[in-house]
């Protein structure tokens, strides 16, 4: 059989297969059988789909109720009262919890809803009812950290014990209780019912497996994926907002259909995969796919006894050709020419074992490259940790300052006992506020007036100051962005008073003024005016720092008027900006113009 190697094995085949009769067989059989799987496959992913689309409305609909009804105690006066009152018995607390019945009625009338747990880091509150203390283990959580750190609400799936140490998972809501004027924290927990869930979107033939974000899974409709990793159903890419999946996978022995969705929950910053499976459908299809294999078989009989020699022969080959590429495959690039011939599977075969040398030289090549990788990250890990050991730690150096205070007022020095005190507010307010999106206009006023006050006490009457607000203007509720007042106040002590001699004044008001807009009606905005009496500039001078402004600082921690120009204009867009007028020998005036925004318990 060697000269039948010589031919093109395209031709081998087709003249095989002719003489078998296969080429309409195959024709046939190969057009049933992909007709019946799209048909097949195609009919049950849409079911699959139909189902996962429910499965997410229904889970919307529950979602949206629980919402709904943490609001109302997230926002309940009498909640607020009960979780900041400082109890002196425990039957003080009992009394004041036994009168709240807006959980009661929830936990009862709505079934989706399996547990309320509230907890709460008041150290007068002991576990009573739906209200426990914040444990230092629970304190330590993860949930309980994210939920005091923001004010949204949040979907997490929560595991727990029962009293025989079994482990159970539950989709919970978690969110903060803002304790209006308390010192103390509140965590609302409500954790959705499996067995509710269970009813609602169980199917006879389907199966729904939900995880949250990027936990693991918290709910299983047969209880056989509690706890597991959603990915090793799936691959979930949870990059995308809204991930759709559809595929085939074998568990438990069995090839299964798989269909991923996601669902945002309502008005919270979290997703709910969704993955449905459907165990029986490919088993079905295998039947019928085995009828038609079977129907197939008994037509190719008759040309088996054909095609055997040959098949022999050519499967010798390919299994040569097979060996070979294993080892390829395995890290064994040396391949010895042992498959003779000139047909295509001896030309392919010559082809990997020059494939295989060149892969063996890149190999070599790229194991170099990764040595010398490795150490250029070896030097920048050294070079970072440099880094690392040269930085304070602000909060040490806000502890220190308090430590130096306290030795002065022991000391009986208390100017300077004073000086550190408003210096440790002043650094308090950048470590807290500094980062914040937005702050109260008394704060920020706050953070000016002891920045005057430390200007004032090193430079006496050099500096002297005023700070005037509307009695239209609410300091407390109105907010503003961090460190824009604060900064210009700055430059005018250190451009504009710097080389006056004595009685140096700067002058704050802030009042509400009307903006003109080029595409909308007027806007009402935030007045802030800075005003000092210094040396003012020339009008040359004046237009350079007009143009300067509106090029950002390069250095990302400057707070310098540019930055407070940019960062203006950057958030709120026109018509909120900053105008700075200046004349030589009298005084600069800068203006900021910024939204009246109010901040609502």
């Amino acid at each position: 059989m060697r000269w039948f190697s010589k031919g093109n094995i395209q031709k081998q085949l087709l003249s095989i297969y002719m003489i078998a009769g296969l080429v309409p067989i195959g024709i046939i059989g190969t057009i049933l059988l992909v007709s019946t799987f799209s048909m097949f496959t195609g009919y049950n992913r849409n079911l699959l789909e139909s189902y996962g689309q429910r499965v997410s409305t229904t889970l919307f609909e529950i979602t949206t109720q629980a919402y709904n009804i943490s609001e109302k105690f997230a926002y309940s006066q009498s909640m607020w009262n009960t979780l900041s009152c400082e109890y002196t018995s425990f039957d003080q607390e009992k009394d004041t919890i036994d009168e709240i019945d807006i959980i009661d009625s929830y936990n009862y009338e709505y079934t989706a809803i399996e547990s309320i747990e509230i907890y709460s880091d008041n150290p007068y509150i002991q576990d009573y009812r739906q209200f426990y203390e914040a444990t230092d283990t629970i304190k330590d959580s993860q949930w309980y950290q994210k939920a005091i750190s923001r004010k949204a609400a949040f979907w997490e799936g929560l595991p727990r014990q029962d009293e025989n140490g079994t482990t159970y998972y539950n989709i919970c809501l978690i969110r903060q209780i803002p304790l209006v004027d308390s010192k103390y924290h509140a965590v609302l927990v409500m954790r959705l019912s499996d067995n509710y869930l269970r009813t609602r979107l169980r199917e006879q033939q389907y199966s729904v497996v939900i995880s949250v974000n990027e936990g693991s899974v918290s709910f299983c409709s047969d209880n056989s994926y509690y706890g597991q990793e959603l990915t090793d159903l799936i691959p979930v890419d949870y990059s995308k907002e809204h991930y759709t999946y559809q595929g085939t996978k074998r568990i438990n022995g069995r090839m299964s259909m798989l269909n991923g969705n996601t669902l945002s929950a309502y008005r919270v910053d979290s997703r709910l995969y969704i993955t449905t499976i459907n165990y029986n459908s490919i088993s079905r299809f295998i039947v019928i796919l085995v009828f038609i294999i079977i129907i197939l078989l008994l037509a190719l009989i008759v040309p088996y006894e054909i095609l055997r020699l040959f098949s022999r022969y050519f499967s010798d080959r390919v299994v040569t050709l097979k060996s070979a590429v294993h080892k390829v495959s395995s890290g064994e690039y040396d391949i010895v020419p042992s498959l003779e011939g000139e047909d295509e599977i001896s030309e392919a075969f010559s082809d990997l074992v020059i494939t295989a040398h060149e892969i063996k030289q890149k190999n070599e090549q790229m194991y170099k490259a990764q040595l010398d990788k490795k150490e250029l990250l070896s030097r920048q890990s050294q070079m970072e940790l440099k880094m690392l050991t040269s930085q304070i730690n602000p909060h040490f150096l806000y502890n220190t300052l308090e430590t130096i205070r306290m030795k002065a007022v022991t000391a009986g020095d208390r100017e300077v006992a004073k000086a550190i005190k408003i210096l440790g507010k002043m650094l308090r307010f950048v470590l807290d506020k500094g980062n914040s999106d937005e702050v109260s206009l008394a704060s920020s006023l706050d953070h000016v007036e002891n920045y005057l006050s430390i200007q004032k006490m090193r430079f006496g009457d050099k500096v002297g100051y005023e700070i005037h607000i509307d009695d239209d203007i609410d300091p407390e509720s109105v907010t503003t962005m961090p460190l824009i007042i604060q900064p210009l106040v700055e430059n005018a002590i250190q451009h504009g008073l710097r080389e006056k001699e004595g009685n140096g004044i700067i002058r704050v008001d802030i009042t509400k003024v009307m903006l003109d807009s080029p595409e909308e009606d007027s806007k009402s905005a935030l007045k802030i005016t800075v005003t000092d009496n210094g040396e003012g500039m020339s009008a040359e001078r004046l237009s350079e720092l007009k143009e300067s402004i509106k090029t950002p600082s390069d250095d990302g921690s400057s707070i310098g008027i540019s930055n407070v120009y940019n960062r203006i204009k950057l958030k709120y867009k026109d018509p909120y900006t900053m105008t700075i007028d200046s004349t030589k020998g009298v005084g600069t005036v800068i203006n900021l113009y910024v939204p009246i925004q109010i901040r609502h318990n």
